[in-house]
């Protein structure tokens, strides 16, 4: 191997605070994606596609779970995938591996749920045996084909207004990689973190920046606001939070 060079502490500093400045730039232009994300225009969802629940037919309506946004990511679990019965595509569920407390994500309105072509008792084995906690449903019509997740793995992002579902964004392949914390899974969503120094569109729901982290066991009693905006914690609130 072609190790780089040994060099002083100073040396290594400077060295840091180089690359530093080209990984503000790419932190300050994957927060501009995401302002711009949410202002993609929304797709209207008019077919009833339906789904097998672990307690029976369930709609795309119900798998937001009461919440307003959900993120519906194609796993690759069928007859025809490579280790059927007894296992998933291998790439899908390293994916779910990575996954991050669901209490954050639902916190913010939000939920993840997996669909395949696999029955449900099936799911319910893979999922009990790997030791995962996202909902999980079974395809039995052509959401998968008319979402472009037929072939191949991927995110479908939806938010609902009332009884009215809406696609927001789409994303698969190396895009699916960089899923997994429940920041990357905020920043794809429409109403994206929902914290004050984001750039959205005026009228989203916006919080003070940390106000609403909480341990995943206590989002029922929610931090209260005055705590983000106490003198004690002005120092963690960053430079663009107010």
């Amino acid at each position: 191997m072609n190790l780089p060079p040994v060099v002083s502490p100073e040396e290594w500093s400077a060295a840091r605070e180089k690359l530093l400045v080209k990984e503000k730039e790419l932190t300050r232009a994957r927060d501009a994606l995401a302002a711009e994300r949410r202002r993609m225009p929304r797709q209207a969802v008019t077919k009833d596609y339906r789904f097998e629940g672990p307690d029976g037919p369930v709609g795309l309506l119900d798998m937001f779970a009461g919440r307003r946004q959900l993120i519906l990511y194609r796993f690759f679990f069928d007859p025809d995938v490579h280790g059927w019965p007894e296992r998933g595509c291998r790439g899908c569920s390293f994916g779910a591996d990575q996954v991050a407390h669901l209490a954050h994500l639902n916190s913010r309105d939000t939920t993840l749920a997996y669909a395949s072509r696999a029955p449900q008792e099936e799911i319910l084995r893979y999922r009990e045996e790997m030791g995962w906690e996202v909902p999980w449903y079974t395809i039995t019509d052509d959401w998968d084909v008319d979402f472009g997740v037929d072939e191949w793995h991927g995110h479908n992002v939806f938010i609902r207004e009332g009884d009215k579902v809406f696609r927001t964004y789409f994303t698969d392949k190396r895009g699916d990689e960089a899923l997994g914390s429940t920041w990357s899974y905020l920043d794809i969503t429409p109403l994206g973190r929902q914290e004050l120094w984001e750039d959205s569109p005026e009228g989203y729901p916006q919080t003070q920046a940390y106000v609403w982290w909480n341990y995943h066991d206590q989002y029922e009693e929610a931090t209260p606001f005055t705590h983000a905006i106490e003198v004690a914690t002005e120092g963690q609130r960053g430079a663009n939070s107010v």
